[in-house]
């Protein structure tokens, strides 16, 4: 006897993806079920890319729904829709960008301008159209770790184009000064570059815009959570006590303006010894996973203090790109597709769809 719709839907409720933490019909991810004389076709659509992923997830489908497919041929054809999700209400959206992902800590050097640039980078590997914005305009470090040097072109004198490397569409503040020179600007300075930078950089159909906040919760920040809109947050930190203390205020700042934090990554997490393969937790153990638990979000993943990784972004080609099959890569293609995934099952953004009103004098 064939299987019915529902024998199917039920079959496919029965694989939770480790990405999404739920399963594809529960997900919205199920488009139409069609069973004939030829077996079981399944149609999937994504919102979220599927370049590297979309294999194993067809595989996983095909062995939940082999037992009451009853012999039958089982076919999953995979699609990717990314549409934009909501963000902060009352914000303008950015011309040419789908999604936004702020990439924050409390405190400096805990790796997250490296966390983003590969993040990013990750997210490119999946399939996915991204950018890079180095928001931090008092020590960027984008033009460096993706080799993007020299100043960006204008077409019209107005706006500027993003500098391209590595497939990744950036732009920065560095990129319009010496590598050397000091930005001894006010807060509203800074603030003013940066929705410069964000509104007058002419994004070409971005799927995912990544924004390397400087550390802290100051002006740049907040007039990013206010005035940009901002689709979801991952707070960066490791596992010691005074970068997970500092990391906390992040999260609550989100929280404070109504930004999803998307999860939290943990940075430097442990070492192991080129020499005799030791493992130490130099900075502590668990605090990332207990920050996430206390906060009731998701540990995106956990990353070793790794030589390669630092040598990668010092010379402008980073992890992802230089050592593909890198355990560290693969916990950064893990990272983007959970942030991906958690996007991808946020709310649609619907806001372009309603006509602006416009009350004039007649």
């Amino acid at each position: 006897m064939p299987p019915t719709q529902a024998d199917i839907e039920q079959a496919l409720k029965t694989w939770i993806d480790p990405y999404l933490a739920t399963d594809v019909v529960s997900a919205g991810m199920v488009k139409t079920i069609q069973i004939d004389a030829t077996g079981v076709t399944i149609a999937i659509e994504a919102g979220f890319p599927l370049a590297r992923y979309g294999a194993e997830l067809a595989a996983h489908l095909t062995t939940a729904v082999a037992p009451v497919a009853d012999g039958a041929a089982v076919n999953i054809n995979l699609s990717s829709k990314i549409v934009s999700r909501a963000v902060q209400k009352g914000v303008k959206p950015l011309a040419g960008v789908r999604n936004t992902i702020a990439v924050a800590s409390g405190k400096g050097g805990v790796g997250k301008s490296t966390t983003a640039v590969n993040l990013a980078l990750a997210l490119r590997d999946e399939g996915a159209t991204v950018g890079l914005l180095d928001a931090d305009i008092y020590g960027p470090s984008q033009p460096r770790m993706l080799g993007a040097t020299g100043r960006p072109e204008s077409r019209d004198g107005k706006s500027m184009e993003p500098k391209v490397s590595h497939g990744i569409q950036s732009i920065s503040i560095g990129h319009l000064v010496e590598e050397d020179t000091p930005m001894i600007w006010r807060g509203p300075m800074a603030t003013s570059a940066l929705e410069q930078l964000l509104r007058e950089t002419n994004w070409h159909d971005l799927d995912y815009l990544v924004i390397d906040l400087p550390p802290g919760t100051g002006d740049i920040q907040l007039t990013l959570c206010q005035r940009v809109p901002v689709s979801g947050a991952v707070i960066v930190t490791t596992p010691q006590d005074i970068a997970l203390l500092d990391a906390r205020k992040g999260l609550k700042m989100f929280e404070k303006v109504d930004v999803p934090v998307l999860g939290i990554v943990e940075n430097m997490s442990l070492h192991t010894c080129t020499q005799c393969g030791h493992v130490e937790h130099i900075f502590g153990r668990g605090g990332g996973a207990s920050m996430a638990q206390q906060y009731g979000v998701d540990l995106l993943g956990e990353l070793p203090l790794d030589i390669k990784i630092r040598e990668g972004v010092d010379a402008g080609k980073p992890t992802v790109v230089t050592h593909p099959d890198a355990p560290s890569t693969e916990i950064y293609r893990q990272i983007a597709r959970r942030v991906a995934a958690k996007l991808a099952l946020r709310a649609k953004d619907y806001s372009g769809r309603f006509p602006n009103i416009v009350i004039q004098n007649s």
